[in-house]
């Protein structure tokens, strides 16, 4: 990944362009009341971020509210993008956005509920052994491929149904890299093209080498982590709720257990909200 001078400043940037995402999912999610629509919610992650500089994305903003949390019956790509549901008081929601900022990239997702509800509670705290299970077995190198089967016989075991399995190649995460910034920042179906090439680059030159910037509980995701930056995302489900989180794990080809991989940001909202509760 470069000399330790690079590579500290590439991570600052994707650093400071993943606490800025995370920044729009707070303040949209304290904007959020009954009645708020999913497309609305996307668009108001969309102005937030335009309005601080951002003119690029690896994707959209998605908002997903209610029993679409889980992707409850969802088929088809074109699922996944918001809709007409609104949200109501105890409904569990996602925001999701992965925007770009000085050609940085970030791709992050942020698990709330509109009031109290113990059942999304309880999600949210079981997650926090998927992100220990991962850096554990990431440091370890044991192939992507089993590493995604041990996260889903964790959440088996938790009594949770595996949501990632739902996403396109049922994957748990992908890698994201810097991209060439652009005046204009067109989009195919939701997803940058500039990042788009990017990914597509990285999985002609995985092909050749026996890796792929997927990764999926199938064949092509048989191999040790890549060195790079990978956004994973677990996410769990339990009759029509789900939460999950996503952030960037840093994979380096260092020796060093401690710095062959690590989470970019251990300030993240949902493992503050875990410290906060053993300190309790």
């Amino acid at each position: 990944m470069g000399s330790t001078v690079e590579l500290d400043t590439r991570l600052r940037g994707f650093k400071e362009v993943q606490a800025l995402a995370y920044e729009c999912a707070e303040a949209v999610a304290a904007q959020l009341t009954p009645g708020v629509t999913e497309r609305e919610a996307a668009r108001m992650q969309r102005v937030w971020l335009r309005e601080r500089g951002v003119r690029d994305w690896f994707h959209l903003p998605f908002a997903w509210f209610g029993d679409r949390t889980a992707f409850t019956g969802f088929r088809i790509p074109l699922q996944f993008f918001p809709t007409n549901r609104a949200l109501e008081p105890g409904m569990p929601y996602i925001l999701d956005m992965a925007p770009v900022f000085n050609g940085y990239t970030a791709d992050i997702g942020y698990s709330g509920c509109l009031g109290p509800n113990p059942l999304h509670d309880k999600l949210l705290d079981d997650l926090e052994a998927h992100r220990e299970l991962i850096l554990r077995e990431v440091r370890e190198r044991r192939p992507l491929r089993e590493i995604y089967e041990d996260v889903e016989l964790l959440m088996r075991r938790q009594g949770y149904a595996n949501r990632h399995r739902a996403y396109p190649f049922g994957v748990i995460a992908h890698k994201v890299d810097q991209v060439k910034e652009r005046r204009l920042s067109p989009h195919v179906f939701g997803f940058g093209t500039q990042s788009l090439k990017g990914l597509a680059s990285d999985a002609l030159h995985g092909h050749r080498d026996g890796w792929s910037p997927l990764w999926s509980p199938y064949k092509f995701s048989d191999h040790p982590p890549q060195p790079g930056l990978w956004a994973v995302e677990p996410h769990l489900g339990f009759r029509g709720t789900g939460a999950k989180f996503e952030e960037l794990l840093v994979v380096t080809d260092s020796r060093d257990p401690v710095e062959s991989a690590f989470w970019l940001d251990d300030e993240l909202p949902h493992v503050q909200r875990w410290g906060r509760e053993k300190a309790a």
